[in-house]
């Protein structure tokens, strides 16, 4: 993101961390225009797999390359990490012949990493390599090659890995974020691998499970006197209530809105129905949508309460923003 605002302030330190994120701000930029064929099909290759991505990487890259693993294994991906140097002692027993092998490596030739090409082309398993250097032993035998090479480290010996990792790290997010638009990912199957904390809830909580019922919804029958949905009103303090046909269908909703309405537009409420004042057909949502579904429908509709109904249009609940608050989805 730039600003025309120049950055307030230096120091030694403070110049020294801008020219650090500035190197790796471009080498994220420079991966753009390198985006090719190969790419793709990579892309391809994972979505035919059958089994699961194998990620592997030594040192640095192996770090990278476990965040990988577990990022495509959020979003979609079966995916798992192993250590490279361990699969040459009898980890290479968790690749199948129907499994994809990723294999981060910054400069192709980590011994390790490369130790493993003969045992993956004797068991057929493809191989996508990710290195940063196109030319590489790794990048040579690899079915599709990822280029993540950097101009040059953020480091100023140019030795640590600082741009290449982020690099290969930005890099391992676009395949993730590629291969879960293909497979049409959505936030409900995000929510079923992260089912803990606040996004969990926020995720995986329906109307159903918050939504007040029974003696807690808040109805009153059409025809009914003005007066008799204020006290329907005040007694459940939900701020709105149903209002029902004779068949039990929701026909509107009256809220504390409309009572603001009612007393701007009316002098004498005593002969009102609620009919006459109500707001129809009145916002409603299905119990089994989530949860978060229902705040998205109260932010862009300005209303803190919903009327929840089944499929014939009969109110089995009410939601109010407080749940929603309480609950934690928002």
């Amino acid at each position: 993101m730039t600003t025309d605002t120049p950055p307030t302030g230096s120091s030694p330190l403070r110049d020294s961390a801008r020219r650090t994120l500035q190197l790796e701000q471009q080498a994220i930029a420079a991966l753009i225009e390198r985006l090719d064929e190969d790419f793709d099909r990579a892309c391809e290759l994972i979505l035919a797999c059958p089994g699961r991505v194998v990620v592997t990487g030594m040192g640095k890259s192996g770090h990278v390359a476990g965040k990988v693993a577990a990022t495509l294994a959020s979003t979609g991906t079966p995916a798992f990490f192993v250590h490279p140097g361990e699969a040459s002692h009898g980890d290479l027993g968790m690749i199948t012949p129907g499994d994809v092998v990723l294999a981060l490596s910054n400069s192709g030739e980590t011994a390790e990493v490369t130790a493993l090409l003969p045992l993956l082309k004797r068991m057929g398993t493809p191989l996508i390599s990710m290195t940063g250097r196109p030319g590489s032993t790794l990048a040579r035998h690899a079915d599709a090659h990822l280029d993540a090479g950097v101009e040059r480290e953020a480091c100023p010996l140019d030795l640590a890995p600082t741009s290449s990792t982020t690099a290969a790290l930005a890099l391992g997010d676009a395949l993730a974020v590629a291969l879960l638009e293909s497979r049409g990912f959505t936030a409900e199957d995000f929510a079923r691998s992260h089912p803990g904390g606040s996004l969990g809830k926020r995720l995986l909580l329906r109307v159903a499970d918050l939504m007040h019922q029974g003696s807690r919804l808040p109805s009153v029958p059409l025809g009914s006197p003005l007066r008799d949905a204020l006290l329907e009103i005040t007694r459940q303090g939900l701020g709105f209530t149903c209002v029902v046909d004779d068949d039990g269908r929701l026909s509107g909703v009256y809220t504390d809105g409309d009572l603001r309405r009612t007393l701007d537009q009316h002098s004498n409420l005593t002969d009102l129905k609620v009919d006459d004042v109500m707001t129809r057909p009145g916002k409603r949502v299905n119990a089994e949508i989530l949860a978060a579904e229902a705040v998205r429908i109260m932010e862009d509709n300005r209303i803190t309460a919903l009327a929840v109904v089944d499929d014939d249009g009969r109110p089995v609940g009410a939601l109010h923003m407080h749940d929603l608050l309480a609950s934690g989805v928002i």
